[in-house]
């Protein structure tokens, strides 16, 4: 009669709360069950423990095992304790004589028959909580660079379970990582460029401006007039993730079971989900509430193209991530909450047929048809988008001029200097962008001029408490791109008509 303890971590939402795996060896008829809620694949370990344990030359140990995977309410999930447990069946049974410093390691990895360990999905978010509780990770080595990229201080690994013995026990040298891998190259293949747009220089500059404040921005206007186009090109305007942001970011991945790789490494992320796609894919869900397209958009760009196309329940469930930057995933024994700092871009048509207003085309729909395909943006939702433009179709003569003057013309390497200073400056007046600036303390960066025009234009266009403070938001962030310390009633009247409120 023996009884062991190893350790792991289980993972609900961003968190990773740790598990102690209990092996107990007991007399009477043989027997093999696990206690501790775990699911229907937790619980399918038993026959991979036993036959990798035959395969790697272990004796399978008489009478009753018991496993606990303790807290007993804390649900389980995933192939992730097959390691643990095996190695808490080894330890109990006397046939593994580990170094005192398994009680401060972490093990992860599911067996295969063979004894052979196969990676686990989404392993990033557990390293990262184990290397902040200073533990060492032992983790299959299809898990290696993961555990590394999470700056894991001390870290083994190996293909086997056999190999991953001997290397407990101090049979063979322990392959370790080092404590601080090098921070990965940035991705060389380039991004869309802002010299690509032609004619559309009120837009560009209200992209540069969206990109500054970090504002949510909806772009109107026929097919084929860019606006598709501009939005593909503001992820190049952003600056590159921090390492501890790419680190968040690679986590949400890893919870969508998506394994975060270092290609994109400090690119921040584009989504553009389709207009079919439901609201659980968009917020997040499912039985285990994964995360959705506006957390995997988190710290980058969530591009919503053809905006009323999308169902209803969709659009008003974007209302909470748009005000606070997070969501709350809830089901019946679960609950999480995930990060939802993106930028959002959306486009759309002025009609049905998309030729509402443009000059060079004669529009088919009814005036009732427009205005019930425009009913479809509630709105609370287009109160919470701060830049609201319509973009004209261009002409032939600017869509072909070969003889443009670079000087008028905006770059992504000239625009993205430009938004990385005037970013810079919000954060050393008030700690985050102007899109989650307190509006109060904006107030006072206001000019006198600016003020008045502000109250005046919230009264006589009846512009919502929202809508007034997020005008102001833009305003700092013209002011912002032009190194300015006030903003101007000239700035203001800008932000005013960017939101199609002048």
């Amino acid at each position: 009669m023996g009884i062991a303890q190893v350790q792991s971590r289980a993972q609900i939402g961003l968190a990773a709360p740790p598990v102690r795996v209990e092996v107990h060896l007991g007399t009477g008829l043989p027997g093999f069950s696990i206690v501790g809620l775990p699911a229907p694949v937790v619980r399918e370990s038993k026959e991979r423990v036993r036959a990798a344990l035959a395969q790697c030359g272990f004796d399978w140990p008489a009478g009753r095992i018991t496993v606990n995977l303790a807290p007993a309410d804390l649900p389980k999930e995933g192939g992730r304790f097959d390691l643990a447990i095996a190695v808490g069946i080894l330890v109990a049974s006397g046939q593994l004589q580990p170094k005192p410093d398994l009680e401060h390691s972490e093990l992860y990895g599911e067996l295969a028959l063979d004894g052979e360990l196969k990676p686990v999905p989404g392993l990033l978010l557990a390293a990262l909580h184990g290397n902040r509780a200073g533990h060492r990770l032992v983790v299959p080595a299809g898990n290696a660079a993961e555990a590394r990229l999470a700056g894991c201080g001390s870290l083994l690994w190996a293909g086997t379970l056999a190999d991953l013995c001997r290397q407990l026990s101090g049979g063979s040298s322990a392959a370790t990582g080092p404590a601080e891998p090098p921070f990965p190259a940035a991705p060389s293949d380039p991004l869309p460029d802002l010299a690509d747009v032609r004619g559309q220089h009120q837009a560009v500059r209200a992209l540069v401006i969206a990109a500054v404040g970090g504002h949510s921005i909806l772009l109107s206007g026929p097919p084929g007039a860019g606006k598709s186009m501009l939005a593909q090109r503001l992820p190049g305007l952003l600056p590159s993730l921090s390492h501890g942001e790419a680190l968040e970011v690679a986590a949400i991945d890893a919870i969508a079971q998506r394994r975060p790789g270092v290609q994109g490494w400090g690119r921040r992320p584009f989504r553009a989900p389709h207009h079919t796609a439901s609201a659980h894919a968009i917020v997040g869900g499912g039985r285990d509430a994964r995360p959705g397209e506006v957390s995997l958009a988190h710290r980058g760009v969530l591009f919503l193209d053809e905006l009323p196309e999308f169902d209803r329940r969709v659009l008003e469930a974007l209302r909470e991530p748009l005000e606070t930057g997070q969501v709350s995933v809830a089901r019946a024994s679960l609950r999480a909450e995930y990060p939802a700092e993106f930028q959002f871009v959306a486009a759309m048509n002025p009609c049905p047929c998309g030729y509402h207003g443009d000059p060079s085309r004669r529009c088919r729909c009814s005036e009732p048809e427009v205005r019930r395909y425009r009913a479809r943006l509630s709105g609370p939702l287009l109160d919470r988008i701060d830049i609201q433009l319509s973009v004209r179709r261009v002409g032939a003569p600017a869509l072909f001029d070969r003889d443009r003057d670079p000087a008028t013309e905006w770059t992504t390497a000239h625009a993205s200097g430009l938004i990385a200073a005037a970013r810079q400056r919000q954060l050393e007046r008030q700690g985050c962008l102007n899109v989650r600036a307190d509006a109060t303390g904006l107030l006072p960066t206001l000019e006198p001029a600016a003020l008045g025009l502000l109250a005046q234009a919230t009264e006589s266009l009846q512009l919502s408490a929202r809508a007034s403070h997020r005008v102001l938001r833009v305003a700092r962030s013209i002011a912002d791109l032009g190194g300015g310390k006030r903003v101007s009633a000239v700035q203001l009247g800008e932000a005013l008509a960017l939101r199609g409120q002048a």
